[in-house]
């Protein structure tokens, strides 16, 4: 098994284009994204990842396959207060479930604007944009390390279990704070480490693209959000997991992977762009 050290980051961001094009033509096929192969799918309630993290009254109105294509760790929409005319980023959109839910609460007047790397995934959100009758949704295709917006052009950044995948997370969070408007809100869900993760499970590329072995400490989470210049972090653990509860086959992971258990979990993650000093004259 390959390690993420022998890895350019140029591998690791193809291996997991790769294993989200699957998803996305899984859900094509008339499947759900994840793989599952049993009776609990993407979202069941039983599912110690995904399970839960959407009401009836969000999901009953989108696409069946925005749902299906969902592989997210939380539910970003949830974490921050949308206004109506807001504009909407959401790194990793994949099929869209984020941007939708988005596009309902910023209204007509606002926007709602999608970035993924994937091809098919892009091409499954256009679709579910469609069958939702959206108006005020794009999607875009480009790098989370390289947002092709321009700098203050939005309201929020949104995510859901995706920069924990990228190979330079400071680049992705000095990005999003580029395209931050001053005053501008971070709300992301993400996995994270509370504790020390074994060399074995770092360095196995199934945990990489599995959304295990990316996950930043929570102290270095923090680190690198201040000094890309956001203020107000913080960062609340949601779920605790096993690796095994995540999805991987331990069967493939090299030994001692099991001291990682009980230290990854899915946490909401939230900062604030600082707005420029109101001056006051006397």
């Amino acid at each position: 098994m390959a390690t993420n050290d022998s890895l350019s980051p140029e591998q690791i961001t193809e291996r997991v284009r790769e294993r989200y094009a699957a998803a996305a033509l899984r859900v094509h096929g008339g499947g759900c994204g994840c793989g599952c192969t049993s009776g609990a799918c993407c979202g069941a309630s039983d599912d110690p990842v995904t399970g839960d993290l959407y009401t009836s009254s969000e999901t009953e109105q989108l696409p069946e396959d925005a749902v299906l294509a969902s592989l997210g760790c939380g539910n970003p929409t949830a974490l921050i207060d949308l206004h109506l005319g807001e504009t909407v980023l959401d790194l990793g959109s994949g099929g869209g479930i984020d941007v939708l839910l988005s596009a309902r609460r910023v209204g007509p007047t606002g926007l709602a604007i999608g970035l993924d790397m994937t091809d098919e995934m892009l091409e499954l959100a256009q679709a579910n944009k469609a069958k939702a009758g959206a108006t005020n949704v794009i999607f875009v295709r480009g790098h989370i390390e390289d947002i092709p917006l321009p700098g203050a052009s939005v309201d929020v950044v949104i995510s859901n279990c995706v920069i924990n995948l990228a190979a330079d997370k400071g680049r992705v969070l000095r990005e999003a704070f580029r395209v931050l408007k001053p005053g501008g809100r971070f709300a992301v869900a993400d996995v994270v480490a509370d504790g020390p993760i074994p060399p074995a499970l770092r360095q196995n590329m199934e945990a990489w693209v599995g959304c295990l072995a990316g996950a930043l400490d929570i102290d270095e989470y923090t680190t690198l959000l201040r000094a890309a210049g956001f203020e107000e972090v913080s960062i609340t653990i949601t779920r605790r997991y096993t690796v095994a509860e995540a999805g991987l086959d331990i069967s493939t992971l090299p030994e001692g992977w099991e001291a990682g258990d009980g230290k990854l979990g899915s946490a909401f993650v939230r900062a604030t762009k600082p707005a420029p000093a109101i001056e006051v004259h006397t």
